[in-house]
Parts: C-alpha cells; structure tokens; sequence
C-alpha cells in the first residue's frame, strides 16, 4: 500500500526554519502513516516552540494527528501575546531561563523586573530542560535541538543576534509585566532601598561624595546607584516602557 501524500505550507515567519523549497507555497511529502503531525513538522525543522495552530483542510488539529493521504496542512506561528499550554494561574507571571549565550538579554530583562534565570557556564542542554521544567520557566534559546527536547516545561527561539531586537521579540511575544530597577542584574535578586551608610563598604570616595539613593540586592549584596551609567540603562527602560507598558519602579538604578 502506498504511503499517505500530505501537502504542507509553513507560516513566514516559520521559513528560516524549512529547507528553501519548503518555503514558499505549498510543498508535498510522503510520510510513514503512522507518525504524528508533531513529529513531522520537527522532522522538518521547526520546533514546536515556534508553532501555533496546525490546520488540517482548514480546521485546527493537535500535534498528536496523523495525516492521512491529501490532507493538506498548513503550520502556522505562535500567536502573540502567547501564554504557554503549559502554564496555570500559579504561574504568574512568567518566568525564564536563558541559555549560556544570552546574557545580555538576562542582564535586560532583569533591568525591566521580569524574573530571568541565567546559566553561565554552559550546563548542557538535559540539565537545562530539567531545570525549565523543574522551575516552570520557558527557555530562551537560539538552540533548535535544544528547543526540541521533551522534558522542556516551555520554550522559545530568539531570533535575532542583538540583543535589543531579542528583547523587543521576548516583549512582544509573551507580553510580561514589567517593574524597572526591581531586579539585581547580576543575580536575578529583587532589590530593596537602603541608606548609604548601610552600603558603604562597597562605595568609592567620589560615589559615596555625589549619590545618596542607594538600592541592594537581597540575594547576593550587590549595591546600586545612578552612577554614569545610568543615562544608557534608563534609555532602554523608558523605550521598553513606552512601547510594553509598565510603571517604572524607583530602586537604585
């Protein structure tokens, strides 16, 4: 017997994925009849991360579907603002864990407030699925296989290699609440205001002399202030802000 003929198109957004004849209209494939639409479309390429409604003749279908022979298949993207299937009320907001090679993007986040795990150095790809799913965080990867693994609570591919582009696509895509200088951007820890006297140790003759609001990290220490660095930092909060939404929060800086 012959095996099933499907036909398939893919979202535009989802053609870096695909081989280049796979891009643009439809393309056909012969599959085993037994393997599930998830599996195919991954087989392709694309991880499932990245993939929103799977339509089959036009009507949605789970990944769990197996093509029959002319079903055509059309895979479509996330819609944005996206919510993981996986995700219940008790996990809100949404938290992350980014890989090894997104450290300016963890840094970003955390200026913003959202709750951004980093791993540096690299812990490899099994520990950090456990750690996503263990946690409930969705990974941020540029990783496919990565992406890929099973035991992953929820995940994303970042796209672009700037780090603003990164973080106006994790913006855009999961649409998380936002609370600026609330976070430690080097640990992650949330910040609380402190006097100067309380910080001192860690103060130069000339910052302790020029700043007097002061915040600290209730993780790891580390104290913080609007030094000369600041001018760059609040630029990326307020255009953050300006587009996402969310109210500045006053902490250091």
């Amino acid at each position: 017997m012959d095996r099933p003929q499907i036909s398939l198109d893919f979202a535009p957004e989802l053609h870096l994925f695909v081989a280049g004849r796979r891009r643009e209209g439809r393309s056909e494939l012969r599959t085993d009849g037994t393997s599930t639409l998830g599996h195919i479309v991954e087989s392709l390429g694309v991880p499932l991360t990245e993939v929103g409604t799977l339509l089959v003749d036009g009507r949605p279908v789970p990944d769990s579907h197996v093509p029959a022979d002319a079903e055509h298949v059309s895979v479509q993207g996330v819609a944005r603002p996206q919510r993981p299937a996986t995700a219940t009320a008790a996990v809100t907001p949404l938290r992350f864990l980014l890989d090894v090679h997104l450290g300016t993007l963890a840094r970003r986040m955390r200026l913003l407030g959202i709750d951004a795990a980093y791993e540096n150095p690299d812990i490899g790809d099994a520990a950090l699925a456990a750690r996503s799913a263990a946690e409930e965080r969705v990974l941020l990867s540029r990783d496919r296989g990565l992406l890929r693994r099973r035991e992953l609570w929820a995940g994303a591919y970042i796209y672009s290699h700037r780090p603003a582009e990164q973080l106006r696509d994790v913006l855009s895509r999961f649409a998380p609440p936002l609370a600026p200088w609330s976070r430690c951007t080097t640990c992650n820890g949330a910040l609380r205001t402190v006097t100067k006297t309380s910080v001192r140790e860690q103060l130069r003759d000339g910052t302790e002399r020029s700043y007097d609001a002061f915040a600290q990290c209730e993780e790891c220490g580390q104290a913080y202030w609007r030094g000369a660095h600041h001018a760059r930092l609040d630029a990326i909060v307020s255009d953050a802000v300006r587009e996402f939404g969310g109210a500045p929060v006053v902490a250091g800086g």
